[in-house]
């Protein structure tokens, strides 16, 4: 762990993340303003000293913390939050649709979403049984309930020296959020932008509509608003974020292909089969995630006129031409 200063009057603090892929950031604003932390890492003990160890490195202690924003409500970002406000009082934001998942009340039962999709998709019984253990035991490092002030597109949260202004961009989680750094050209973009590898989209959150072309439209967002810097939700900031986002773009054009072609080889298939072709066998979160991201495209095609869909599987129309998907307004 250790935190680094960053242009624009942001400061990064490294997390672990045993429990789910990749290195987590939170990032701490200072300055005149309240004293600010976007995201908070995971819910476990190695990460809360992590956390106050960074915060410390900077002068700051939990106590110190008047506002914490979340880019999203995944545990690996939204994990601490409740034990930062119980130790210091902070205003907990986020975005209106993850609103309730944070504050511990949500109104979509998401262990019967995941069933009812698990079925839809065609996992395994077995394989269901696993993922849904997996989630039960996950949800220990959702930690202590929140109270959540709800932020929606256009809200601006005074940081420390800064204005963040919020862009809601979901695709990979119903409520993420871009919090743009005015008068800066910096972004942070939580799990809306990685740099190492691409955001799941299908399996990550389920109340997603059209989750690939959500996504895809929020990427556009951010490429129009021509960003010099985006500091993410995982490891090392992206200093090309336009060169970023088109490499993800062109990362789901390729998997499009891909689909396509597991469907020809296979005939009319479900998401769990297709996932298969895509990625071999699946275990832990990625029972969930592998036929999530397989649905992402297949169900793209589909409202592309591409292939169609016949119960729970889909084929490909003999006909239909495969095109760049069009920005939706």
């Amino acid at each position: 762990m250790s935190t680094g200063r960053l242009r624009g009057g942001v400061h990064r603090i490294r997390l672990g993340n045993e429990e789910f892929e990749g290195e987590n950031n939170a990032y701490l604003l200072v300055g005149e303003g309240p004293t600010t932390l976007v995201d908070t890492g995971v819910a476990t003990e190695n990460v809360l000293a992590q956390l106050e160890a960074g915060l410390a490195d900077l002068g700051f202690e939990v106590e110190d913390v008047d506002v914490v924003v979340l880019t999203h409500w995944h545990s690996d970002h939204a994990g601490l939050a409740g034990h930062v406000q119980s130790v210091s009082g902070a205003t907990v934001h986020a975005h209106e649709a993850d609103a309730p998942l944070v504050g511990g009340h949500a109104l979509v039962d998401m262990e019967d979403l995941h069933r009812e999709r698990l079925a839809e998709w065609g996992v395994p019984e077995d394989k269901r049984s696993e993922i849904l253990d997996t989630a039960e035991r996950a949800s220990a490092l959702a930690g202590e309930p929140v109270d959540v002030d709800p932020l929606v597109e256009g809200d601006v949260v005074e940081a420390g020296d800064v204005t963040l202004r919020v862009v809601h961009t979901p695709g990979h989680a119903a409520g993420l959020i871009t919090l743009v750094v005015e008068g800066t050209g910096h972004a942070l973009v939580g799990d809306t932008v990685l740099p190492v590898y691409t955001p799941n989209v299908g399996g990550a959150d389920l109340r997603v509509d059209r989750p690939l072309a959500t996504y895809r439209d929020s990427l556009h967002r951010l490429a129009d608003a021509d960003f010099d810097r985006f500091y993410p939700g995982h490891r090392e900031p992206i200093d090309d974020p336009n060169e970023r986002i088109r490499e993800i773009l062109d990362h789901h054009e390729e998997r499009t292909g891909r689909v396509i072609d597991a469907l020809e080889r296979l005939g009319p298939s479900t998401p769990w089969e297709v996932s298969a072709e895509l990625f071999g066998e699946l275990s832990s979160i990625h029972i969930l995630h592998g036929p999530g991201e397989a649905y992402a495209h297949l169900d793209d095609l589909d409202r592309r006129g591409v292939i169609e869909r016949v119960g729970d599987e889909y084929r490909v129309l003999a006909e239909a031409d495969v095109e760049e998907p069009a920005v939706d307004d």
